[in-house]
């Protein structure tokens, strides 16, 4: 869910202060997203994180084409955490070519997260859930645009 972007203002601080690993790995569902090219005519969109024993973390990311009942396609990646924060990730679908993930708004139960771009040009809301309580995706939109993110843009994500 992420390639390199274009240039607007980079952050002024670190996106989270801590993220703790073993809470933030597994499965999550795609809510919405800032349109990409390789997103294109994706629904049904998860990403599932696994840490692996040398510190770093398995991705996959999974889309359905066209709709949630279209043939699923994968994308297989790794991301290591470049801070001891564990909020800034470097992720890598095609080597040598990486790019930056971060994580830069989490609900502290863990059930939703905000990635984004240190440009801003890529933005995911992910869930644990499929489908979010209107009133908590509207707080974590909020906060993306709170963070400087063009909400003009963003597209729910059919599941």
């Amino acid at each position: 869910m992420l390639l390199a972007g274009c240039a607007k203002a980079p952050f002024d601080s670190q996106p989270m202060p801590r993220v703790d690993l073993s809470r933030y790995m597994g499965k999550w569902f795609e809510i919405a997203r800032l349109p990409n090219r390789f997103e294109k005519g994706c629904a049904g969109v998860t990403a599932e994180y696994a840490l692996q024993k040398d510190g770093s973390v398995s991705v996959i990311n999974t889309c359905h084409k066209d709709s949630v009942q279209g043939p699923a396609r994968s994308a297989k990646a790794k991301a290591w955490s470049v801070d001891p924060s564990n909020s800034r990730f470097e992720v890598s679908f095609f080597r040598p070519f990486k790019a930056p993930y971060w994580v830069i708004a989490l609900e502290p139960d863990y059930r939703w997260a905000l990635v984004g771009h240190p440009q801003r040009s890529y933005l995911w809301l992910l869930s644990r859930v499929p489908k979010m309580a209107e009133a908590e995706e509207k707080a974590a939109l909020a906060e993306a645009a709170r963070l400087g993110y063009d909400l003009t843009r963003v597209e729910k994500t059919q599941q």
